[in-house]
């Protein structure tokens, strides 16, 4: 207990330092937060021009699909909030500065992870949540505690299974020393076509968002509980069961690290 307890404290610690860092610079930090929030909101008005011309998608209407988008962009934001250390981790291998994290007597997952906390995503979380919040006041949906719980475990499935992604980007770049752009197609792609439930993409993609990469997880079968189309209990528990992915990725981790070679500096 000791010993999470400290690493708790050293991560929060870096945390505090990313942020007072940041609030150095309060201007660049929130015209950079309106441009992440910009960004977003391109997308979401594709899918505003979109529902003009067509009532629904596969049964989806406009205020279900902007449910799902929500969530979708609320979980790839947190976790690009708390695991940005990773997204950004061949720079710290390319120039020799893991060298020193290994040195150092405390978790190398944690140290990671403190060093980048980019609270400029809430610019895109403050956009996910107004749409959600209007997706709820359209979507006429029976709100009980079962359907909060759904929508909490969505959220900490989503997070867990983009920081995986995050996590093995980081991994391949102890074999590469360069991050591999192809992963951007698991993590921004993700988000974009996460935008709809991933049933319209067809039975393959499906198989694939539940059993190799577990987006329906987080994504698809629980927001059919939460918007009434099924009723099994199961599906409630489907995202913590998602937070799997999350032992592989690790276990990638682990195995980069036994083979991590110095790049120099």
């Amino acid at each position: 207990m000791k010993k999470i307890y400290r690493s708790i404290r050293l991560y929060t610690h870096y945390v505090s330092i990313n942020i007072r860092s940041m609030m150095q610079y309060k201007t660049s930090f929130f015209l950079t937060a309106i441009g992440q929030f910009l960004v977003s909101f391109t997308a979401f008005l594709g899918m505003f021009f979109m529902f003009e011309r067509f009532s629904n998608v596969e049964g989806f209407t406009y205020s279900e699909v902007l449910l799902c988008f929500s969530i979708m962009l609320l979980d790839f934001s947190l976790a690009e909030t708390f695991a940005r250390g990773f997204d950004t981790f061949s720079d710290m291998v390319r120039h020799g500065e893991f060298d020193r994290v290994l040195v150092r007597p405390q978790n190398e997952i944690i140290q990671v992870l403190g060093s980048k906390f980019e609270l400029t995503r809430i610019g895109r979380m403050i956009q996910s949540i107004a749409m959600f919040a209007y997706g709820i006041s359209k979507s006429q949906i029976a709100w009980n505690f079962p359907k909060i719980l759904t929508v909490v475990f969505m959220l900490i499935g989503g997070t867990a299974v983009f920081s995986a992604l995050f996590v093995i980007y980081a991994s391949l770049c102890f074999f590469t020393l360069d991050g591999l752009e192809f992963i951007n197609v698991f993590t921004d792609g993700a988000r974009e076509f996460g935008k709809y439930p991933i049933g319209i993409y067809g039975e393959k993609m499906l198989r694939f968002a539940t059993f190799f990469i577990p987006y329906a997880l987080i994504q698809y079968y629980p927001l059919l509980y939460v918007l009434g189309h099924r009723s099994d209990t199961i599906l409630i528990f489907l995202p913590l069961l998602a937070c799997w992915f999350l032992i592989p990725a690790l276990l990638l981790w682990k195995f980069g690290i036994r083979h991590y070679k110095s790049s120099g500096s």
